[in-house]
């Protein structure tokens, strides 16, 4: 008998040391910004399949943990996840806002977390692309940072369809996502150069799956970096029997942001 999922916020520890690499991402965002700079991320890929839309909602989670007021928004239209992710429904999302006019308030769904808001993708749509058009989002973004203290993008991949030029004009930064050992070199410089040439202001990569793909120095074990409070990690004290930070069962681990490089910071 399978399983019912749950929500990525019940199985994504505080204590784990893949939290631990999502508040490290989070603070060399922070070092990156000036007061009013970088309340809005779009996350990105070259192609599908790099854990872009994991590494959001980990992203996500973590600044509403620390306090932040955040926002995840989930603009890949044609292959939403964040849906799945959070357990919500998909419909009364993104597109009923832009397409239909309807006020972001009213779409809003909440989390089990008391600083995390998700706007769904929506309803399927035939031509996902005419949805997109720089006043359109520009005006949702506006408004959203006005409620928001951090808003975070899941977008669609860069090398397959236009929309992330779209989105990318207005966001404060953007973050690619690099799956090791799987995405080409020379896909991922493609999508930095059409970035690039559309004026984004590329943050930096996050390479995930680092974990299967570096050599054996950068996994926690060997270093014994597991430094939960005694008890814990071995589910004497409700994790399930799980390691502090485990997936639940017949589901990976999420994608672990093993390295970054932040970029410099645009100035205007």
């Amino acid at each position: 008998m399978a399983r019912a999922s749950i929500p990525i916020t019940e199985y994504f520890s505080q204590e784990s040391p893949l939290a631990t690499e999502y508040r490290r991402l989070l603070q060399n965002l922070r070092r990156m910004e000036s007061p009013g700079e970088l309340k809005s991320i779009l996350v990105t890929s070259s192609v599908t399949g790099e854990g872009k839309s994991t590494i959001s909602s980990l992203l996500a989670i973590t600044a509403a943990r620390k306090g932040r007021r955040t926002v995840l928004i989930d603009c890949d239209i044609r292959r939403p996840a964040i849906h799945r992710l959070f357990q919500l429904e998909r419909y009364n999302g993104l597109v009923e806002v832009i397409g239909e006019g309807m006020g972001y308030k009213d779409v809003v769904k909440k989390t089990s977390l008391e600083n995390l808001d998700v706007i769904t993708a929506g309803k399927l749509i035939p031509q996902p692309s005419e949805l997109f058009n720089t006043s359109s989002i520009d005006t949702l973004i506006r408004e959203l940072k006005f409620y928001y203290d951090f808003l975070i993008i899941d977008s669609p991949p860069v090398i397959p369809v236009s929309d992330p030029m779209v989105l990318a004009q207005c966001v404060d930064g953007v973050i690619l996502i690099v799956k090791a050992g799987e995405t080409a070199r020379e896909v991922a410089l493609r999508s930095v150069e059409i970035m690039k040439n559309n004026q984004a202001n590329i943050l930096g990569v996050v390479l995930n799956n680092a974990k299967n793909r570096l050599p054996y120095y950068y996994d926690y074990s060997h270093y014994h970096y597991d430094y939960g409070p005694r008890g814990f990690a071995d589910g004497r004290h409700g994790t399930g029997g799980r390691s502090a930070g485990s997936g639940p069962t017949g589901q990976s681990n999420p994608p672990e942001p093993a390295a970054s490089s932040p970029g410099k910071k645009r100035t205007t």
